[in-house]
């Protein structure tokens, strides 16, 4: 019988979101980074980087017991092709990563802190799945600032307003 391992399933959850990903990123202008919807909103410069960067916390999750939410830098993109080149780059470190691990490494406990300070630990199995939501949870908020900016938002699951399949 041939089984499947959770890192392929993940694996194969990460590719079927790359291209509507890069697609957003590919259309965010930096001159726009500083734009907020709402005085309590992340700006969009910040979220366009989370989203590029948040694959990079998958492999990271495999590779290492822990993320310190204090010690990580800010990617500071000077153009939209910078910020797509580090999201590919991240993107290909997730993919290995997922095609190369165990389930039962997946099964060891990973650990978010701040400062040295542990926030919470659960297995990695867990918090990769849970990544993955996170990370389409803010690609979708991305779209939101994108049709507010007059920005074409991509086909994602179906068509958009801005491209239709059909």
């Amino acid at each position: 019988m041939n089984q499947t391992s959770f890192g392929k399933t993940y694996l194969k959850e990460l590719e079927a979101e790359v291209t509507a990903t890069r697609k957003c990123l590919e259309r965010i202008p930096v001159e726009l980074y500083h734009y907020k919807p709402h005085e309590k909103s992340m700006e969009l410069g910040y979220l366009s980087i989370l989203v590029a960067e948040m694959p990079n916390w998958i492999r990271t999750m495999i590779e290492e017991p822990d993320i310190d939410l204090a010690t990580g830098q800010l990617f500071k993109p000077a153009t939209a092709a910078d910020l797509v080149k580090r999201f590919d780059e991240n993107i290909e470190g997730a993919k290995n990563a997922l095609a190369n691990v165990s389930d039962e490494a997946l099964q060891q406990p990973f650990s978010l802190k701040r400062s040295g300070q542990v926030l919470y630990t659960a297995p990695k199995l867990g918090q990769i799945g849970s990544t993955l939501n996170h990370w389409v949870h803010h690609r979708g908020q991305l779209t939101v600032y994108m049709r507010l900016n007059d920005i074409a938002v991509p086909s994602i699951y179906g068509p958009s307003a801005d491209e239709r399949l059909w």
